[in-house]
């Protein structure tokens, strides 16, 4: 084999994807116990974080790990338990926002409080402030090289009404 199994690019990959992994499944268990899958809770929160408490469902889709499909999927099944709404786009009929009602505003206040707890426990708390801001501009970097629809539609990015 030619290839270097210890590269330091495979271990970078594997660490994140690791990390990820062992987050997920140390928040599991507090999303089941507020009925919310992790995709939902993300949906809320990326709702409840942008302007108006709102996003296109393509600027949603982008800021997530789904498709634009299984962004419809998604909402339809929140919408049916009245987490979030849909609204026309004014500007454009092809298009129409997601919208977080009161009731997934209410779900993502019960959710929270344990979730921040879960952060503060298995990730930010385990760092230094300095190692912590070094680590969140790193991210950003990355993320936005990859993914650079992943802050569509929100606040850092919203044109003024």
């Amino acid at each position: 084999m030619n290839t270097d199994l210890d590269d330091p690019r495979l271990t970078a990959v594997g660490l994140l994807a690791e990390t990820y992994t062992g987050l997920m499944n140390r928040f599991a268990a507090q999303f089941e116990e507020h009925h919310l899958s992790q995709v939902e809770f993300e949906v809320l929160m990326r709702l409840a974080r942008s302007p108006g408490n709102r996003l296109r469902m393509t600027d949603l889709a982008g800021q997530t790990t789904l498709s634009t499909s299984g962004v419809t999927r998604v909402v339809d099944r929140m919408e049916r338990t009245g987490l979030v709404r849909r609204e026309a786009c004014p500007s454009d009929r092809r298009s129409s926002y997601a919208v977080i009602t009161d009731v997934g505003t209410q779900r993502l206040d019960e959710v929270l409080p344990g979730h921040l707890e879960l952060v503060q426990r298995w990730y930010v708390g385990l760092l230094p402030a300095d190692r912590l801001t070094e680590l969140l501009d790193s991210l950003r970097i990355v993320r936005d090289a990859v993914n650079p629809c992943a802050a569509a539609g929100s606040a850092e990015t919203a044109l003024p009404a």
